[in-house]
C-alpha cells in the first residue's frame, strides 16, 4: 500500500498520474512503444513535446513571446547557464541571499562575472525574508536573482520584490504551479521537475525570447540559450519520458481546477498544518510567520530536542509518513506538502503529531 510522502524531492506524484502511466507504459497510444523507447526525432514524441508546451503555456498563462524550454543538467545547472547567458561585464549580477539554494547560484556566479549580494537574512539563519526597503540594488545591474520559496528554510515570498526595470531571474523550483503568478513580472523562470513537475531529469525553463541570444556565441552550445530555443529543446537527446510524465501532471493540474484550484487546496493543507503547530505545546515552527512557505512547512520539538525530534520521525514513519527530517544542514523536522500532497495526507500528519505529543505527555 502506498504511503504519504513528505520527501523534498523527489516527490510525491499524483496517483491520477502514475496509473496514467502505468496503464500506457508498453504501448503508447497504439504506437506499439513505450514513451521511453521512442525517438525523440519522431511525429509521437514531437506530439508529446508539443502537448508539455502547450500545457504549460495554458495552465501558468506563459504568453508567446516567452519560450519553453526542457532542459537537463537540473536546476544546478541554471546556476552557471544563467550568468553565461545573461550577464554583462561590468554590470554586477544582484542576488536576494535567502538560503543555500542562493548562496549555491552565488558561488557559480562569481566565477563568470561580479554578483552583488543585494540583501542576506543569514544573520538570522534565513528564517525570514527581507524586506523592500532592505534591498540595495545595484545601478545598473545584469539581471536581480532571487529564490521564490526555500525547501531548505521554509520561506516562500508571499509577493515579490519591486526591482523596477531590471531583469528578474527566479529560481522557482519548489513551488512552481503552487499558485497564480504573472510571468510577465518575470524574464526568467526555472524550475527542476522532481517537485510540483514530475519526475527528476528534467528542468523547466521559461525566458523572455529577446533575451536567448543575448549571451556569447564562444560558450559551449549545450549551454547557450539560443541553441535550445533554436532547436526547440531538441539539440540533443533530451528526457523524453521526464517531458512526457510533465503533460500528465499538467494535465492533472488542468483537471484540479487550474493553479487557481491548486492554489486553493495548498492554502487549505498549508493553513491546517500551520494551525496544528502553533497550537501544539511540543512542536513550533520557527520561520517568521508572514514568509512561511506553504510548500516545505519547517518545525521543530521545543527546545530544539533532537533526541525526540528522532523519535517522532521513526513514530511517523511507523505510522506510515515518510520525509519529516529535515535537511542535514540544519535538523529539525520538514514535511513538504506538495500540489500532489493530499488533504489526507496533512490531517495523517496532524494525528501522528498530536498522538506522539499525547504518548510524551505520559
Amino acid at each position: 500500500s502506498r504511503i504519504f510522502n513528505f520527501n523534498a524531492g523527489p516527490a510525491v506524484m499524483p496517483e491520477a498520474v502514475l496509473e496514467k502511466a502505468q496503464k500506457e507504459m508498453l504501448n503508447w497510444r497504439h504506437s506499439g512503444q513505450s514513451v521511453m523507447e521512442l525517438s525523440h526525432r519522431s511525429s509521437e514524441f514531437e506530439s508529446i513535446r508539443n502537448h508539455a508546451e502547450n500545457r504549460v503555456r495554458s495552465v501558468m498563462g506563459v504568453p508567446d513571446h516567452y519560450d519553453v524550454l526542457f532542459l537537463q543538467g537540473g536546476a544546478s545547472l541554471q546556476f552557471s547557464m544563467i550568468p553565461m547567458n545573461l550577464y554583462q561585464p561590468g554590470k554586477p549580477m544582484d542576488v536576494i541571499n535567502t538560503g543555500s539554494w542562493t548562496q549555491k547560484a552565488i558561488v557559480e556566479m562569481k566565477k563568470i562575472g561580479k554578483c552583488h549580494e543585494v540583501a542576506s537574512t543569514k544573520k538570522e539563519n534565513f528564517m525570514r525574508l527581507p524586506s523592500q526597503d532592505e534591498l540595495n540594488f545595484s545601478k545598473d545591474s545584469s539581471f536581480v536573482y532571487l529564490a521564490s520559496n526555500n525547501t531548505i528554510f521554509g520561506t516562500q515570498w508571499p509577493e515579490f520584490p519591486i526591482v523596477k526595470d531590471n531583469i528578474l531571474v527566479a529560481d522557482m523550483s519548489s513551488d512552481i504551479l503552487s499558485r497564480v503568478i504573472d510571468v510577465n513580472q518575470f524574464d526568467l523562470i526555472f524550475a527542476g521537475a522532481q517537485k510540483n513537475i514530475g519526475p527528476s531529469g528534467v528542468t523547466l525553463v521559461i525566458i523572455r525570447h529577446d533575451l536567448v541570444d543575448r549571451g556569447p556565441e564562444n560558450i559551449p552550445s549545450v549551454l547557450q540559450y539560443r541553441v535550445h530555443s533554436k532547436n526547440r529543446s531538441l539539440y540533443n537527446t533530451p528526457p523524453t519520458f521526464g517531458i512526457y510524465m510533465m503533460g500528465l501532471v499538467l494535465d492533472w493540474i488542468h483537471d484540479q481546477g487550474g493553479i487557481i484550484g491548486m492554489e486553493a487546496k495548498n492554502n487549505e493543507k498549508a493553513a491546517l498544518l500551520y494551525d496544528a503547530i502553533d497550537k501544539s505545546d511540543l512542536f513550533y515552527g520557527p520561520v517568521h510567520h508572514k514568509n512561511r512557505s506553504k510548500m516545505n512547512v519547517i518545525f521543530r520539538v521545543k527546545d530544539n530536542h533532537v533526541e525526540l525530534e528522532e523519535a517522532f520521525v521513526k513514530y511517523a514513519t511507523e505510522a506510515g509518513q515518510c520525509g519529516l527530517k529535515g535537511h542535514r544542514s540544519v535538523g529539525g523536522l520538514r514535511a513538504s506538502i506538495y500540489n500532489a500532497q493530499p488533504l489526507v495526507g496533512v490531517k495523517a500528519l496532524i494525528d501522528s503529531m498530536k498522538k506522539f505529543e499525547s504518548k510524551i505527555r505520559i
